[in-house]
């Protein structure tokens, strides 16, 4: 064992469990002069005791015991640390044991009477094991710090401050007013706040009160009693009782009836709500969200919208930028959603043309987000190729029409009729634009690499662009 190995053991705990004292300490013995930290319980009552007051990286236990047998401290570790590993060890009679050991979440087992090297070898293999899990856990906590929040995308300064809010509020009980145009992800952030705070494990009910009739919209948000009203044929829950320690996200919120309004305030007051035909207060503990693409505060000024039922939920503001106006999360967007639709359709995609993605970056896309996941699932799934080019990408977008989806600021002009030179110079041109001269960052978007990018940019006489970070012209 080297130094060095020994340094890097010495950061993981091992607790060793069985009440044959002697073999326990052998045990513990050994693996401390391998450079393991250990700690020794002579009982499965111990081990447990040991477990609610120690940080420990892997447990070594015997399954059977006179009092706490090995397999109530597999479960016991399990649930109190959830990455934790736990390796038992058993006679040749109840092997059976630790089969079902192993089904309950134990990472292998080990024949008694314990042969020293074999001991290393697998404690050895159980901590590559564990490291590689918490680097992957880790991995994907940054990639989330990032790119995202829980499943949500970009990079950009604008999202970037979206998930600084978020960060702040999930794990709270504030209301959150979500504001953004139609198809920037309002309700995906709302399930977010929903899947990273304490009430994760309770309902998150979604409603649309533009998709309500003014009839039925307090039925359904409150609630009702049978022979309420013509058709009420039976008593009935309303979304509020259904979010119950839960989350409930009222989608939409300025397209809500000032009736409506009026008694949603009472609820938020009260904490208790009323079944329509009932006069009976019925408690319930929900966190509020709302979302809108109106402008909640000029319908007040129009007497549209209740003011103080605005600043009742507008304790947190959380303002969705629309895609036009964060272009370096385009790319980034249209990798993964290939990603996404390649798999859940069984299609072989491997990856897109620079020409067809510089089609795609140039798009305003007026439905922002939606619309471009549903294009890029369209392309996958019409595609003939592996790799998408630009015959896949949606008619719409390669007519490049005036109005709503016209080339965003910036973007590439029209590629017909212009010489295949030409046009590669103005697709460098127009991403080192888009990307602020990051050249790295365009070779990325171009799918190609960067020394490539430099030859280019040298053969074509574009070689000042983006040097030293400065932006295209």
């Amino acid at each position: 064992m080297t130094q060095t190995a020994r340094d890097e053991h010495g950061d993981v705990t091992l607790l060793v469990v069985d009440d044959d004292a002697q073999h326990a300490e052998t045990i513990s013995e050994s693996l401390r002069r391998s450079g393991y930290r250990t700690l020794v319980a002579g009982s499965g009552k111990a081990a447990l005791e040991a477990l609610e007051g120690d940080h420990v990286d892997i447990v070594l236990t015997d399954l059977v015991m006179r009092d706490v047998d090995g397999m109530e401290v597999l479960t016991t570790a399990r649930r109190l640390h959830p990455d934790i590993e736990v390796v038992v060890m058993t006679g040749y009679a109840s092997v059976e044991g630790a089969v079902e050991a192993m089904k309950k979440g134990a990472s292998t087992y080990l024949k008694k009477p314990l042969n020293i090297q074999e001991l290393r070898a697998v404690v050895e293999k159980v901590v590559e094991k564990q490291n590689l899990s918490r680097s992957n856990l880790y991995l994907h906590q940054e990639l989330d710090r990032k790119y995202g929040f829980s499943g949500i995308l970009g990079n950009s300064e604008p999202m970037q401050k979206v998930f600084t809010t978020l960060q702040s509020v999930a794990p709270t009980s504030a209301t959150v007013l979500i504001v953004g145009e139609s198809g920037t992800g309002k309700e995906l952030v709302a399930k977010a706040i929903h899947r990273n705070s304490p009430r994760r494990n309770h309902h998150f009910i979604p409603i649309n009160c533009t998709a309500m009739p003014e009839g039925l919209i307090e039925s359904e948000l409150f609630g009702h009693e049978k022979g309420s009203f013509t058709g009420a044929l039976g008593a009935r829950k309303g979304r509020f009782e259904f979010a119950n320690h839960g989350t409930l996200l009222l989608d939409e919120i300025g397209d809500m009836p000032l009736s409506t309004q009026a008694k949603l305030l009472r609820v938020l007051e009260e904490r208790c709500v009323y079944r329509v035909g009932s006069n009976v207060p019925i408690p319930v503990d929900v966190r509020l969200l709302a979302s809108t693409n109106r402008h909640l505060e000029e319908l007040t000024r129009e007497g549209k919208f209740r003011e103080d039922l605005y600043y009742r939920l507008r304790v947190v503001t959380i303002n969705l930028p629309p895609l036009r106006t964060r272009q370096s999360d385009i790319a980034i967007l249209i990798d993964h959603f290939i990603r996404e639709f390649a798999q859940q359709h069984g299609r072989r995609i491997e990856g897109i043309t620079p020409a067809a993605r510089a089609l795609l970056l140039g798009w305003r896309w007026p439905g922002n987000v939606r619309e471009l996941r549903n294009s890029i699932e369209a392309m996958v799934v019409l595609a003939r190729d592996p790799i998408l080019d630009v015959k896949d990408v949606p008619e719409e977008i390669q007519q490049r029409r005036d109005g709503g989806g016209a080339p965003a600021g910036g973007g590439v002009p029209s590629m017909v009729g212009m010489k295949l030179e030409q046009a590669e110079v103005e697709l460098i041109r127009a991403t080192l634009a888009m990307v602020k001269g990051n050249r790295e960052e365009a070779a990325r978007i171009l799918g190609i690499g960067e020394r490539t990018l430099y030859r280019k940019l040298k053969e074509y006489g574009l070689g000042e662009i983006g040097k030293d970070g400065g932006g295209a012209p």
